[in-house]
């Protein structure tokens, strides 16, 4: 199975044991814009955890993800907001069939898109003086020990672990993806910062949040239940999780007037 196509046979899962995302994203995203943010493209929406923090602040946004079983729960769970939804990577979209958003987001996804063409594809279907944002990070057990006994228990069935390895050097000037966004000269005044989440899960719902994980999901269907057998028997009855989001923003080079022109309206959707 594939990691990044590894979620839709678990998405009401990811849908009630993943956390949402904080409203005080949309401004420290935002504010990096130049000119106002009312329209937008995520990558990657999954059934909608950022998507509802968006669109909740008045943002329309056109929601992507290669799944039809996460746009299902996304459609569902955003109606009423201004949402559309696409069926599609950020592969499969052809920026001249939009007009350029006033931003780009993605939230746990850019990492599954392809480097040859991401930044290209991105930069192409923002405006100029319009922003990109991407968010993220581990759910991780927040007491060391308790972390210890889950690591040794998931290196039995992964022996990897449940991480994907950083995409980044370690001598990197920021994190991915900010040292990629430094390196393109489409993208100025990049940021990262790091929003603080806690959360404390009972044991239960913290294991079925782990069999959303790619890591996981790709393990046997045997493999996984004994490891959540194990997990059930090593680790106490609530966990207290550290779950801190590291964001990474640009703006898209340009002057904002530069978007207004005919050449870079783009085709309307079809």
């Amino acid at each position: 199975m594939e990691r990044a196509r590894s979620f839709g046979a678990v998405a009401e899962d990811y849908e009630r044991y993943r956390p949402g995302y904080p409203e005080s994203l949309v401004a420290l995203v935002t504010e990096v814009a130049d000119g106002p943010v009312r329209r937008a493209i995520e990558i990657g929406a999954g059934t909608g955890k950022a998507t509802r923090t968006f669109a909740g602040a008045g943002i329309e946004v056109l929601a992507t993800d290669p799944d039809a079983e996460m746009l299902a729960v996304l459609r569902r769970e955003c109606a009423g907001l201004p949402v559309t939804t696409a069926r599609a990577a950020l592969e499969d979209l052809d920026p001249a069939d939009h007009q350029p958003f006033d931003l780009l987001y993605a939230a746990a996804a850019w990492h599954w898109t392809a480097p040859v063409t991401r930044w290209d594809l991105a930069t192409a279907l923002v405006r100029a003086g319009g922003a990109v944002a991407f968010f993220g990070g581990p759910f991780e057990l927040a007491d060391d020990e308790v972390a210890g006994i889950e690591k040794e228990l998931i290196a039995a069935y992964a022996p990897e672990g449940r991480h994907l390895p950083p995409p980044s050097p370690a001598d990197a000037p920021m994190l991915f993806p900010g040292d990629e966004m430094l390196a393109d000269d489409r993208l100025s005044d990049v940021r990262q910062r790091e929003v603080p989440r806690r959360f404390s899960l009972a044991r239960d719902d913290y294991v079925r949040h782990l069999d959303t994980i790619s890591a996981i999901r790709i393990l046997p269907a045997d493999d996984r239940a004994a490891l959540f057998a194990d997990l059930a028997r090593g680790l106490p009855e609530r966990v207290e999780v550290r779950a801190d989001l590291m964001l990474h923003t640009a703006r898209r080079v340009g002057d904002v007037r530069d978007s207004q022109s005919p050449h870079s309206r783009g085709r309307p959707p079809a």
